[in-house]
């Protein structure tokens, strides 16, 4: 599926999305309509499969429907053949990882739909429970447990509920109709639809999307070969953790950087249950195996998750890259025991008005000797006092701040100020702190600035080969940063201001000269027509 295919594809579901929420909030509505999404996308690919493993045993179409009245060739070889199931069903764990029986299969669903059969709620219902508790070997609890299909905002009665449904169901299966069954793009649609919703959340957009040009950027960072830069990435990662993943899409951006089989296991975090649900169906729409990631649901500044909380230091589990978008300056309330905290004890506590130093030090803790952490933080870290300007002097003391890039205003959908991104390694080998100021170098979209592919790539290589350029980028001295009290506000370093142009007088004098002399001629002609009418004469034409 070539791209402008693909975008169309996005653009159909998301005119289906908009024309069928009706008085549905718009963030309701998306649960509801990338739930159908996935349902399809693990449809497909089960099915297809199952062509796949049944061969010649596995039914027409036609002769399916002309016989038995089955709405899926694979629910009319489970009725013919009820004593092979099964087998077959454990032969599609150890291939496909899973197994979504007939009857939740989405082309029964759809049909169910067409048909405005009493039954599709329930079967939905059924469907979505069976696929969280018994799909997968290690099961997806709670998967879809922020899509309440008894909600009254489908209708007052299950009748109407039933009915709104079949409606939304109905459309969808229409409009995906259209394209291409290539599963492999319909996590991309999954990712447009995403992008499409944040954009019309606002401040709420914040908690689970990450703009695709800030992703590239961050996914392109951690998956470069430092040792080797003309060389490009690195052959594997080992692990990548996002301790704030929101709904997977930087996770998943990496991967697409390093191939399908250049990470050896993807770990997220997420705090918000919705969110938490989005990355876990993104990841497998995008294709990543059950046994390929692991995402947590649970409060990273508090540390909930029971992998990360090891205290004996050689089983500490840590990670080859660290990618995040953490929320900007958020409240938080330390207690005194998180004084003591191997995240925290060693730099000091962040301040109750802003967490940023929170989320970076506790990413920063799990980060492997030769691991890179990129994180997006709003400027305020660079130059803030206080217990802030403690952690960052002793970051810098250290020798872990690598890169500082200042980005342009206006790039999210949930807040207009403009952000950076800190580069931190353990064992990092240059002397000094590569500062790019990217801040002027974007395009003005119609709500968002942008950056294009121009704009990204002069950014990577000059991270990449650490390159300065007159008012862009600058490598600056520790000895210089000390001076200026460890304060890494980009433009105490980096000076953007343009010089006045000089001005030559006598190029100035003989411009004004035949200025003077070219408005002399004009008046006179012009005091001719009025002389001519008898009107009053202008000064200065004689």
């Amino acid at each position: 599926m070539n791209d402008q295919i693909q975008k169309q594809l996005g653009k159909t579901l998301w005119n289906i999305a908009d024309q069928l929420r009706g008085s549905m909030n718009a963030d309701d509505f998306r649960d509801y309509m990338l739930s159908f999404l996935f349902l399809r996308y693990l449809s497909d690919n089960y099915e297809a499969a199952a062509k796949r493993e049944l061969g010649n045993d596995y039914p027409d179409l036609p002769d399916v429907l002309a016989r038995t009245g089955a709405s899926t060739p694979l629910q009319a070889w489970y009725e013919d053949n009820p004593d092979d199931v099964a087998e077959f069903e454990k032969q599609m764990r150890r291939k496909v990882h899973y197994v979504v029986q007939p009857p939740y299969l989405w082309n029964n669903i759809a049909d169910l739909a067409r048909r405005q059969s009493d039954e599709l709620l329930l079967t939905l219902y059924d469907g979505f429970k069976y696929i969280e508790n018994e799909s997968f070997q290690s099961t997806f609890g709670g998967l879809f447990s922020e899509i309440n299909l008894y909600s009254e905002k489908l209708g007052k009665t299950q009748a109407d509920k039933n009915k709104k449904l079949c409606s939304i169901i109905a459309e969808v299966a229409r409009g995906l109709a259209e394209f291409s069954s290539e599963v492999d793009h319909l996590g991309d649609a999954y990712e447009y639809l995403i992008g499409q919703f944040a954009a019309g959340s606002g401040k709420k957009a914040g908690e689970f999307y990450t703009p695709q040009q800030i992703s590239d950027i961050l996914s392109t960072i951690v998956t470069l070969d430092s040792q080797e830069p003309a060389t490009g990435k690195k052959d594997r990662l080992a692990s990548v953790l996002d301790f704030a993943c929101g709904s997977g899409s930087l996770l998943l951006n990496v991967r697409k950087r390093m191939g399908p089989h250049g990470i050896g296991k993807i770990f997220g975090q997420e705090s918000n249950i919705t969110t938490y649900n989005l990355a876990r169906m993104n990841m497998l729409l995008h294709g990543v195996k059950d046994t390929e990631f692991e995402i947590f649901h649970g409060d990273t500044l508090e540390n909930e998750w029971d992998m990360l909380r090891e205290l004996n230091p050689a089983k500490k589990p840590s990670f080859d890259a660290i990618v995040a978008n953490p929320p900007f300056s958020l409240r938080w309330e330390p207690t005194d025991a998180m004084g003591d905290d191997v995240r925290f004890k060693n730099y000091g506590l962040a301040p109750k008005s802003a967490a940023d130093f929170a989320f970076l030090l506790h990413g920063f803790h799990f980060l492997k000797d030769e691991g890179v952490m990129a994180i997006i933080l709003p400027h305020g870290v660079l130059f803030r006092g206080g217990a802030e300007e403690r952690i960052r002097t002793k970051l810098l003391k250290d020798g872990h701040i690598d890169t500082v890039i200042g980005l342009p205003a206006n790039l999210f959908y949930s807040t207009g100020i403009p952000v950076c991104i800190l580069v931190l390694k353990k064992c990092k080998k240059p002397d000094d702190v590569l500062f790019i100021n990217a801040a002027e170098h974007f395009a003005k979209g119609k709500r968002q600035s942008q950056l294009t592919d121009e704009h990204i790539a002069k950014i990577i290589d000059t991270y990449q080969f650490r390159t300065e350029q007159d008012r862009y980028s600058k490598r600056v001295s520790m000895e210089r940063i000390a001076e200026e009290g460890y304060n890494l506000n980009i433009s105490r370093y980096i000076s953007t201001a343009v010089g006045e142009e000089e001005i030559a007088l006598e190029d100035t004098q003989s411009e004004l000269v035949a200025i003077e002399k070219q408005v002399r001629e004009a008046t006179v002609r012009h005091n001719s027509f009025l002389k001519e009418l008898g009107l009053s004469l202008l000064p200065g034409g004689d």
